[in-house]
């Protein structure tokens, strides 16, 4: 038996880039920073940056494209995966990836213009009364 399991909490540093495949298939990719923050012997903080290029498949990658944005914090779960090909000259170049099964994005709420934002309170506080005047018109309906 074998796991391949990377979990990830940072921040995207670079706006995904999606795009479809002949076959109408989506595929995000973004790069993500992961920050580590230590004392060193002469008691300075250090940070020190990792960089995780990530992908996401189909629907994942739809969703990334819709909400996820450079500065975005989230929490990846996924599989590491290296691959190789020849480039131009006919070296041989290696990447490791981050193959996204799961994603929540964390930190504050996404960006929504206020108008929006006053929109959707509207339509929720209108559903909410048309919801409770359904349950009144149905008592009323009771035949005692």
């Amino acid at each position: 038996m074998s796991v391949n399991k990377a979990i990830l909490v940072g921040y995207v540093g670079t706006d995904p880039e999606v795009r479809y495949l002949d076959s109408g298939t989506a595929v995000c990719n973004f790069r993500l920073a992961t920050s580590e923050v230590y004392k060193n012997k002469n008691g300075e903080k250090v940070t020190t940056t990792d960089w995780h290029n990530v992908v996401l498949w189909r629907g994942l990658a739809e969703t990334a494209e819709k909400y996820v944005k450079k500065g975005t914090q989230l929490y990846i779960e996924g599989r590491i995966k290296t691959r190789s090909w020849d480039d131009k000259d006919g070296n041989k170049r290696y990447t490791t990836e981050i193959v996204c099964d799961n994603f929540q994005m964390l930190g504050k709420k996404i960006d929504v213009p206020p108008e929006e934002s006053q929109k959707e309170e509207k339509v929720s506080s209108l559903e909410e009364k048309e919801e409770n005047n359904t349950e009144i018109e149905e008592a009323d309906d009771l035949p005692f």
